[in-house]
């Protein structure tokens, strides 16, 4: 026998058990493996090199299907990665109700669901079909309770005087097995299809057929507020209710990541709109146009401030509710995770100051409403006068003015901030600057001695002044009014439960432009997987900061309307800035967060210095 037995795969042996291939055949295509440039899976090289055909292969794995692992068949098929296997396996292990090996695959991304029906109709020899598009007998469908019909595990096709033709997701799952033998009680031709096309066939069924669909109030009402109680169990951000062809998907959005829910039938999404419209004081007639809304949800933890959207979507409207803790305790300014050093400059150089306009930017769930609270915390003295215009309020500060914007009530941002200049201030807080109106109100309101704290959708700090720029507020008022930008985005932590150290991979070392040499003495983690963090590896989330500080450089090159890139290299040179890159990965050598994270979330605008450097300068 050619090499060790063990490494050249079940399906290798099944061909040679099979006289398929011959010993030296099997020997040859090794040694072709062995020299090959890039790794080709061995049965690949078989067929490359015309020892076996793609039919006799089929044939080997059907007649020993009993023999073979379907993870082990995956993997050497080259559908799924060993990396891809040992995750799934170690979900499988740590999971409280045992799952099958391909539905982890599937539900992790690691293996679309027709290739997976595909590999299990070949293992087991079974015929696959597009339930979607088969005729459906109704008489078959009303012997099927409409509870079995909800878990879309089997789907009954046709009947003759032998048997019935029945497509199941799995067709060696006996639970679903003894499910149709009960209900038909006779003898099964089990073909196989996916999930989705089951689903997809059940709902066409439902819409054809004359059942009455009505759907119980209490029903609704009860299904909406279980939802919002789960995301707050889950410690979600966001609820996403999204119509689709077929069904009903709501998702959570946790730790700045989507992660799916549960699925409900499609007949219910109007009831559960109009409930979500009704409790959030939205037109429930009003189908056509986006809306949005508030709800205040009473719960046994306390009273949770939610802010509604309606999106009209070719498949009705899709709801997205953010979740607002009224409770939520404000982060001292001190807590919020920017670095010993940063932070020390940002409080002189920015906060200290009597007057001047203060950003703060990053996409929607970046945490910029937490920086500017703690900013607010800090500043807020008997002796300062604040006050707000804020769509909403999302914390009541004693001791502060704050106005909550209600177009509804003509209280608009427009309005408001015309009065605002008024109400003699030292300090004004301007939710968001949404258009040139705003922006000109803010560098306004600092030119007349104020210091105005806002917030801004930019990708980093230098796109904060360039977006200024581009709003037809002159150059020679940005620099004179603006005296910093921090720029922020939150990555997730590790978890300390099932953390474990990680080295830096030769492609991750290129893109950084370091050499291992760099990484001696770092800390970098990342997490395996755990029940603690549902095998995601995190568990919470930290901010990273990028603080420009404006000095007379930059102030020269705006007036010179210079390009982001010569802006940012000033900023490198003469202002300390360190990039949310470079501060992230400050972060990751640390162990905080992982190298995945910092790639994901953060953009690489210049390559980042060493980080025994970046780490001197912050001060880490």
């Amino acid at each position: 026998m050619p090499g060790n037995i063990e490494s050249i795969g079940e399906i290798s042996k099944i061909l040679l058990q099979e006289n398929c291939i011959s010993e030296k055949q099997l020997g040859y295509a090794k040694r072709v493996q062995a020299k090959l440039g890039h790794h080709r899976l061995l049965v690949d090289v078989l067929k490359d090199l015309e020892f076996v055909t793609e039919d006799q292969i089929t044939a080997a794995i059907r007649k020993n299907r009993l023999e073979m692992r379907l993870g082990g068949m995956l993997l050497e098929l080259g559908i799924i990665s060993q990396s891809d296997l040992d995750a799934a396996l170690h979900i499988q292990n740590t999971e409280e109700q045992t799952r099958k090996i391909g539905d982890i695959l599937v539900d992790q991304g690691f293996l679309d669901e027709k290739k997976l029906t595909e590999v299990l109709a070949l293992h087991m020899g079974i015929p696959v079909v597009e339930a979607r598009f088969k005729q459906i007998d109704p008489e078959l469908m009303q012997m099927v309770p409409p509870a079995l019909m909800d878990q879309a595990s089997f789907l009954p096709l046709s009947q003759d005087e032998d048997h019935l033709v029945v497509a199941f997701t799995d067709p060696q799952d006996p639970v679903a097995l003894d499910q149709v033998q009960q209900v038909f009680r006779q003898k099964i031709k089990p073909v196989i299809a996916t999930k989705s096309d089951i689903q997809e066939a059940v709902i066409r069924y439902r819409k054809s057929s004359s059942r009455s669909t009505a759907i119980d109030e209490a029903s609704v009402v009860s299904i909406v507020e279980t939802i919002i109680l789960k995301a707050i169990e889950d410690k979600a951000s966001d609820i996403h209710i999204e119509p689709l062809p077929d069904r009903l998907r709501v998702r959570f959005r946790r730790d700045g990541v989507m992660e799916q829910y549960k699925e409900f039938p499609v007949e219910i999404a109007a009831s559960l709109i109009s409930r979500i419209k009704i409790l959030c004081q939205a037109d429930i007639a009003e189908k056509r146009r986006h809306q949005g809304g508030r709800i205040l949800f009473e719960h046994p933890g306390g009273e949770l401030d939610l802010r509604v959207s309606f999106y009209v979507t070719i498949h009705g409207e899709t709801v997205v509710m953010r979740l607002l803790s009224r409770q939520g305790k404000m982060m001292d300014i001190r807590d919020i995770g920017m670095p010993k050093r940063m932070l020390k400059r940002f409080l002189q150089e920015v906060l200290h100051q009597p007057s001047g306009v203060f950003l703060v930017t990053g996409p929607t769930g970046s945490g910029k409403t937490s920086t500017v609270y703690s900013c607010l915390q800090y500043l807020n003295t008997p002796h300062v006068s604040i006050i707000t215009a804020e769509d909403p309020v999302e914390f009541v500060i004693p001791g502060i003015t704050q106005c909550s914007i209600d177009p509804k009530l003509q209280v608009t941002f427009e309005e408001t901030l015309r009065h605002i200049v008024r109400q003699d201030p030292d300090i004004i807080l301007i939710g968001e600057i949404r258009d040139a109106f705003s922006a000109d109100i803010a560098v306004q309101a600092a030119l007349t001695g104020h210091k105005v704290l806002t917030t801004f959708h930019t990708e980093d700090s230098v796109g904060g002044l360039i977006r200024l720029l581009n709003m037809d507020i002159e150059s020679f008022l940005i620099a004179s009014t603006v005296t910093g930008i921090v720029a922020q985005r939150l990555l997730r932590r590790v978890c300390p439960a099932c953390a474990e150290p990680y080295k830096l991979k030769p492609a991750e070392l290129q893109l950084l432009g370091y050499d291992f040499s760099e990484t001696l003495g770092q800390s970098f983690r990342h997490g395996k997987g755990c029940g603690a963090c549902r095998n995601t590896g995190y568990s919470g989330r930290v901010a990273v900061f990028e603080s420009l500080i404006i000095n007379e450089d930059i102030r020269h090159a705006l007036l010179e309307r210079r390009t982001s890139h010569d802006v940012r290299n000033i900023s490198i040179k003469t202002s300390g800035l360190v990039t949310l890159l470079e501060e992230g990965l400050v972060k990751a050598a640390r162990g905080i967060t992982s190298i995945e994270e910092v790639f994901r979330c953060l953009p690489m605008v210049l390559k980042p210095r060493p980080l025994g450097m970046l780490q001197t300068i912050l001060g880490d």
